[in-house]
């Protein structure tokens, strides 16, 4: 196919790694990117040797130069710039999560229904060799029925950017749930085969951002700002086959910790269960518990891997694997966490919008 040519809007960390790993492949180019500071999306521009500079968002998306559009922006653009872009005609691959809440990520699931286009969310980790390699145990019937599930990441001192679009609600949606329980809870949801979360319990806390406690070296804090969202959330998800799956996830907490993601999965004939990058099977063989240190499969590196992904979804007009639909389930269960811990009760969840 001729090479796909990819505006980016977004000139900061995010934003530059999808320029380097689109840019290092051969069915693509990026050919331009824009930023709200002119200067970063310049720099960028000059790093990664594109040709061209965009004044702001609406000019990349209408330009007959660009056929697919990566957002990597703040959370609560995500939605207006992906539907704005499929509208254009553009294919988008937009950065986690999907939208600030389900109600938005409703108008882009409506939006690329009526486009036909191919819009992916850029969950990562599922492309990390422990998770592919669950994913197999789990499709090959070594686990069994998986039952129960947790994941989670609980970082111990690492709220980013105090004061910035991080923690503010308006601007992010949330905190560490928004933040990175969406990548735990995304992997979790994947390797469960995606079944539908029917009932929601959930609290969130926070205890250290008010007090300027717990704050990490990403992002830049803005001391004139504000921190109103939570930095702990804990949940648990009932699924319509019977399953459960808990989460919990921080960017500041007084617990033993090494920062990492984790998950298990508990199975029938078999558990799983990640801890950053070691993967152990575990089972039981006469009357005695084992657990088998499992071999992860060395490839490509996980980025890469996505921005093939999508390449190939967009060539073959063919459903990517974290589509548009997976990011409306995320954020509704987000949504659901949030509002369990603003009642004190269960929330149950209603798909037939779906239908």
């Amino acid at each position: 196919m001729s090479r796909l040519r990819i505006g980016v809007i977004g000139a900061g960390f995010i934003g530059r790694v999808h320029m380097e790993k689109f840019g290092e492949l051969d069915d693509a180019v990026v050919v331009g990117c824009t930023d709200m500071s002119a200067d970063l999306a310049t720099a960028a521009a000059r790093r990664f040797g594109l040709g061209r500079v965009f004044a702001d968002a609406d000019e990349l998306i209408g330009s007959t130069d660009v056929d697919a559009v990566v957002v990597a922006v703040p959370n609560r653009h995500h939605a207006d710039l992906t539907v704005s872009a499929l509208r254009a005609g553009k294919h988008v691959l937009v950065e986690k999560p999907m939208a600030l809440n389900a109600d938005a990520a409703r108008k882009i699931v409506d939006a690329q229904r009526a486009s036909g286009l191919t819009v992916m969310v850029a969950h990562q980790m599922r492309w990390l060799p422990e998770p592919r390699e669950v994913k197999r145990m789990a499709e090959g019937g070594e686990l069994g029925e998986v039952y129960n599930a947790k994941c989670g990441m609980m970082r111990r001192k690492n709220i980013p950017g105090w004061g910035s679009w991080f923690t503010r609600m308006d601007e992010s949606g949330g905190g560490p749930l928004i933040d990175i329980g969406v990548h735990v809870l995304d992997m979790a949801m994947w390797l469960l085969g995606n079944p539908k979360p029917v009932s929601v319990f959930g609290s969130t806390y926070a205890k250290f951002g008010p007090q300027r406690r717990g704050l990490g070296s990403w992002g830049t804090p803005q001391w004139d700002g504000r921190f109103d969202v939570e930095d702990l959330a804990s949940a648990m998800i009932k699924m319509d086959d019977g399953a459960t799956l808990t989460l919990e996830v921080s960017w500041a907490a007084n617990t033993l910790s090494d920062n990492s993601h984790f998950i298990d999965l508990m199975g029938t004939e078999g558990g799983a269960s990640i801890r950053g990058k070691r993967l152990v099977y575990t089972t039981q063989k006469f009357d005695r518990p084992v657990d088998v240190e499992a071999p992860v499969p060395v490839g490509e590196d996980h980025r890469t891997l996505l921005a093939r992904h999508f390449l190939e979804s967009v060539a073959a007009g063919t459903t990517p694997m974290s589509d548009a639909v997976s990011g409306l389930v995320n954020n509704t269960i987000l949504d659901a966490i949030y509002e369990s811990a603003r009642t004190g009760g269960a929330v149950e969840l209603d798909w037939s919008f779906l239908d």
